[in-house]
């Protein structure tokens, strides 16, 4: 997982894994370019990307607090809410990315996903059908660009501790814990550190035989 000499720029690092990831790959060795700014306007990820100066790792962290619509009552305005947080940015950045990561001889990018697009959940299709585009979007690019040096993979997880979906008020609730226990096989969460090792081991040259590739970590919610 050696990451010594990379320049890794992180988005909404402030958030979901951000934080965890940000320290396990500066102790990798990566040097980390830390992005907190909005990411869903359209002109957001050139101009992140713009700042970051050249980098040869992109972590794509994109997270919203999930709404819990019932199917038949979701609208227009959540609809395009959630896929201008968590879909559309993932071209503009690639867009804006790939290209010197090609005159620079090759690079990495790896989406940080949901298990939600792997398994239904209830009064939840908004969000998985926006984490599902992310995935599929993954694996057709990857197969695209492989060629180039560019190696495009994602994690797909759920049940691992972090302040966006998991704040220590879920954690805490008896009825959250009763579903951990019966539905997650593991019987805990995943910790945010095991997560981004997993990161940061998939942004390192040991895993470059890895393309297009959708990687559950979810301790056992979810098998692929």
């Amino acid at each position: 997982m050696d990451l010594q000499g990379r320049r890794v720029l992180i988005t909404q690092a402030d958030a979901f894994m951000g934080p965890a990831l940000c320290e396990v790959f500066a102790e990798q060795g990566a040097e980390v370019i830390a992005s907190t700014d909005d990411p869903s306007p359209a002109d957001a990820m050139a101009g992140i990307v713009g700042a970051a100066g050249e980098f040869d790792t992109l972590v794509a962290n994109l997270a919203i607090a999930a709404p819990t619509t019932p199917a038949l009552d979701v609208g227009d305005d959540e609809w395009r809410r959630v896929f201008a947080m968590l879909v559309d940015p993932l071209p503009r950045l690639v867009r804006a990315a790939v290209p010197g990561m090609i005159a620079r001889g090759g690079g990495r990018i790896l989406v940080i996903g949901s298990a939600s697009a792997l398994r239904g959940i209830r009064r939840a299709s908004t969000y998985s059908a926006a984490r599902g585009a992310q995935l599929a979007y993954v694996q057709a690019v990857g197969v695209e660009l492989a060629s180039q040096g560019i190696r495009i993979n994602a994690i797909a997880q759920n049940f691992v501790d972090n302040p966006t979906y998991f704040p220590p008020q879920v954690q805490h609730d008896p009825r959250f814990r009763q579903r951990l226990a019966r539905e997650v096989p593991l019987g805990r969460l995943v910790s945010a550190r095991e997560q981004a090792h997993l990161a940061a081991y998939l942004c390192s040259d040991a895993a470059d035989c890895f393309v297009g590739q959708v990687f559950p970590l979810c301790g056992g919610w979810v098998q692929r």
